[in-house]
């Protein structure tokens, strides 16, 4: 073989290795991006503070991760008017648009092309006549309207919204009534952040987050294709955040199970997937009723464990008795009555978007 050759072969050995290297290297990556988010949740039996307020980080999967950057013209949250119901001040930042004739939605453009530099869920509503219901505006709607409601978002679990990007968001509705001869009512952006800081520190306070762990006994593993069985036996479906999902008569999620290490289920892994344990999870703010619906958690967590020979136990792996499932109740149900004085119900549309 000449030294051509062989120079030739050793920088194509060198190159295949470099591939592998970099494949690894991008495995390990995402395995730490999202893995950390649910080892984090795992390890602890009682109720626990959302990560994502601390961390700016959101830890309950890629979807809702998608969900929360896409602005509400898209329709994830629900309902074409579920927004328009729940607009408020206290929650929002609400400016009124209108003018003598019927408004063409195409007024708009500049909003839609900034609409993800605010860093908020953005809510447009119209009336299309006098005493009318609002309808929510997407930004493909060419229809005319008599009055826009043009709302921001105060805060979600990233935080609040700052006084700065409020003023950027007020400028460009001025700037757009100006240039097609409307009015429009703009409340001040420091009032509106005032309000942004004090709706942030409430929700900071009750978003909770409920893990119940599921374990065998000693060095034992559960097969993941059993795991899968299990979940789907007890109505769970596996979604793209690689956790099993129960959802309620609408769609929302009541539970989820995922993997105790954070690594996140894959189908076309299941099957040669072993797991060390679970953690069925409720995210408190999201769900209606969360006291009640911890109660069918716990109930939940046992059946699952007892169908997999494992235990439901608490952080120090001691199996979790009645005494433990009533105090977190308890628990739940303080953040329950919270909510509901202030007014935000839980499960709610209001409390979805807040909670996102």
């Amino acid at each position: 073989m000449s030294e051509l050759q062989i120079s030739l072969l050793a920088i194509g050995i060198l190159v295949v290795a470099a591939v592998y290297g970099y494949g690894t290297w991008q495995q390990r990556q995402y395995r730490n991006r999202f893995g950390a988010a649910f080892k984090a949740q795992a390890g602890d039996a009682l109720y626990q503070g959302v990560l994502a307020r601390q961390s700016g980080g959101l830890p309950s999967g890629m979807d809702e991760e998608v969900e929360h950057l896409l602005p509400d013209d898209t329709g994830a949250t629900g309902e074409p008017e579920e927004s328009c119901k729940t607009l408020d001040p206290e929650t929002d930042y609400i400016a009124v648009m209108f003018a003598s004739s019927p408004l063409a939605g195409s007024i708009l453009a500049p909003l839609w092309q900034r609409r993800f530099d605010y860093g908020k869920r953005l809510h447009v509503c119209g009336v299309r006549t006098a005493g009318g219901p609002w309808e929510k505006v997407v930004a493909e709607n060419h229809l005319a309207y008599e009055t826009f409601r043009l709302a921001l978002q105060l805060a979600d679990r990233s935080g609040a919204v700052t006084e700065a990007r409020l003023s950027d968001f007020r400028d460009l509705l001025r700037d757009i009534a100006e240039g097609s001869q409307a009015e429009v009512n703009l409340p001040s952006a420091k009032e509106a952040a005032d309000s942004a800081r004090r709706l942030d520190a409430f929700c900071a306070e009750v978003d909770q987050m409920i893990g119940l762990n599921i374990l065998p006994d000693g060095q034992h593993l559960l097969p993941g294709a059993d795991v899968a069985k299990v979940a789907q036996r007890h109505g769970m479906t596996l979604r793209a955040d690689g956790a099993f999902h129960l959802l309620d008569s609408n769609g929302n999620t009541l539970y989820t199970l995922s993997n105790f290490d954070g690594a996140p289920f894959q189908h076309h892994e299941l099957d040669e997937t072993p797991v060390i344990g679970l953690s069925l999870q409720l995210d408190v703010p999201r769900v209606e009723q969360p006291a009640r619906r911890f109660q069918e958690m716990a109930v939940l967590a046992r059946a699952i464990g007892e169908d997999l020979g494992a235990a439901v136990v608490d952080d120090h792996r001691k199996e979790l008795n009645d005494a433990a499932v009533a105090m977190i109740r308890a628990q739940v149900a303080g953040i329950e009555k919270k909510m509901l004085a202030y007014p935000i119900a839980p499960g709610g549309a209001l409390a979805r978007r807040l909670f996102s």
